[in-house]
């Protein structure tokens, strides 16, 4: 069984690239894979496996 996530991201106007790669790994770390970006990187939708 799958769980998702969807996060709304602030990434600021100065290295959005750095922000965007420091939140991604984070959540990576904590088994979630990215399924879908927003628009314009504003929020995303991870997934990962419920029984981990």
């Amino acid at each position: 069984m799958k769980e998702y996530k969807v996060v709304h991201l602030k990434l600021g106007w100065k290295n959005r690239l750095q922000a965007l790669e420091d939140i991604l790994n984070q959540y990576a770390r904590e088994g979630w894979i990215v399924k879908e970006m927003g628009n314009g990187w504003t929020s995303a939708i991870l997934e990962r496996d419920k029984n981990r």
